[in-house]
Parts: structure tokens; C-alpha cells; sequence
């Protein structure tokens, strides 16, 4: 019995230990671009990109397997507002739009379409 205790305890430790990362790419209408990253852990997800001044960031429900999934942004110059994404059937790759309570919006992607910028 100890040892299986110990067991169901190592596999707990490994699967908190378990996330994955990809890369995130926000393009204004503008042109600008943030670069940040995406992680998706059991205990959450978050994600952030940043072109040296401004930084935009949020977490979500990464145990959420639902196609399309909403989640908060909040930037550093105080604007906030929502980011919806598509992923593609891994899961790890996508698009989507960042909308802001100032009425500005860009486009975000993820995974392996991030990876060229």
C-alpha cells in the first residue's frame, strides 16, 4: 500500500510539472507587432507578448478542449479587454482577434504560424 502511495504521488508530481509553450505573435493594424508565448500547464494557462514598451497578458481555462475559447487581456498602459481564439485540431496552433475597451483591435496567432515572426 505505501508503495503504491508513493506511486499515485510521483505521477501527481510529474503531471504538475507538465506544461507545454508556443510561441505568440500580435499584429496591430498598424504593423506593430508583440512577440511573447503562450503556456499550458494542468494548474492553468497563461500568455503575454511585449514589443519592449507595451505589454498585453492573460490567463485561461487551458483544461478547456472546446475549438473556440475566450479569455481576459490586460495591457500595461491600462487598456483591457478580450482575446477569442480558434485553435487547429492540435491544439497548440491558431488565430484570433484582441479587442480593447479603446475600441482598438489586432490580430493574434499562435504555434506554429508564430514561429516565422
Amino acid at each position: 500500500m505505501k508503495t503504491l502511495i508513493r506511486l499515485a504521488t510521483g505521477v501527481q508530481l510529474l503531471l504538475a510539472d507538465c506544461s507545454y509553450t508556443v510561441p505568440v505573435v500580435v499584429i496591430s493594424p498598424h504593423g506593430d507587432v508583440l512577440r511573447g508565448s503562450s503556456t499550458a500547464a494542468l494548474s492553468g494557462g497563461s500568455f503575454s507578448a511585449t514589443d519592449g514598451k507595451l505589454t498585453c497578458s492573460g490567463n485561461y481555462d487551458a483544461l478547456d478542449m472546446s475549438v473556440t475559447i475566450s479569455m481576459q487581456v490586460l495591457c500595461s498602459d491600462g487598456r483591457k479587454g478580450f482575446v477569442v481564439v480558434t485553435r487547429e485540431a492540435s491544439g497548440t496552433s491558431g488565430h484570433g482577434t484582441v479587442r480593447l475597451n479603446d475600441g482598438s483591435s489586432a490580430d493574434l496567432v499562435f504555434g506554429k504560424a508564430a514561429e516565422n515572426f
